[in-house]
């Protein structure tokens, strides 16, 4: 992961109105983003219209769009990233037409995966839980995010969100349960 202070750094250059921090900003994260656009799409269907490079590429577009963005801090700009690469893959969903599955489906959130299962149809019931949760409680989204869209460790996600790893585990535990409860009973 790049260093901390680099990227606070360039989000603070690109806020002074500095064109070449978000380009310099892309070249340094876009490695990282496009790993885990590609883990996103392991076991997809290869005939699937949207691919990592272009998941990443919006993501950034959608940045670049947003001239009254101010990050805050590599935290602010991660959790942004994670909550519009969600929205691509849901907008892309809704664009296939795909209806709600019956009957909820599980939530893969382990460990080792980086992503949650992106098949459109549960890729809509989770976003619609998961603006459930943010309404309940933001910080236990952010960590959602964070930690299953971006792909970051418990640690990452703990340093990012200036907890300790106990908590994160803790706290994502819950989160678990509770958006299977949620899947199951809509």
């Amino acid at each position: 992961m790049p260093e901390a202070g680099e990227i606070t750094a360039l989000l603070h250059d690109w806020k002074e109105g500095d064109p070449a921090a978000i380009e310099h900003l892309f070249e340094l994260v876009y490695p990282q983003l496009r790993q885990i656009a590609g883990v996103l799409f392991r076991g997809e269907r290869a005939e699937n219209l949207l691919q990592p490079t272009s998941v990443v590429n919006e993501l950034f577009l959608k940045l670049i769009r947003q001239r009254s963005l101010r990050f805050e801090d590599r935290e602010h700009f991660y959790s942004l990233s994670a909550r519009l690469m969600r929205r691509v893959l849901v907008d892309q969903a809704r664009s296939e037409g795909r209806q709600k599955r019956d009957g909820g489906f599980p939530v893969q959130l382990h460990p080792d995966l980086a992503w949650v299962d992106a098949r459109p149809a549960e890729m809509m019931d989770l976003d619609r839980v998961l603006e459930e949760l943010d309404q309940l409680d933001s910080r236990k989204c952010k960590m959602v995010e964070l930690r299953f869209f971006l792909g970051f460790t418990a640690e990452e996600t703990a340093e990012l969100m200036n907890t300790s790893k106990a908590t994160v585990d803790r706290e994502l535990r819950f989160v678990r349960g509770w958006l299977n409860d949620r899947l199951h009973r809509n």
